[in-house]
């Protein structure tokens, strides 16, 4: 089955996104801002909710972890 009709699966996929996203931007900022408008934009937005919201991020980071070592 694939992520998009799996609801766990496919908030793993946006979560591992949002961090991937981030990290690259930590590492080399110019290779995502200058995307931020069309179809790239959307890495670009992904690394902004990382840095802005990263105290969430880390916590559904976890909860997703958890929930698919002991539930799944």
């Amino acid at each position: 089955m694939s992520a998009i009709f799996n609801f766990q699966s496919l908030l793993t996929v946006v979560l591992l996104l949002i961090c991937t996203c981030a990290y690259i931007r930590s590492i080399a900022p110019s290779f995502l801002d200058r995307n931020k408008e069309g179809l790239l934009g959307i890495f670009w937005k992904c690394a902004r909710i990382g840095e802005r919201k990263s105290p969430y991020v880390a916590v559904c980071c976890i909860a997703m972890a958890f929930s698919i070592l002991f539930w799944s």
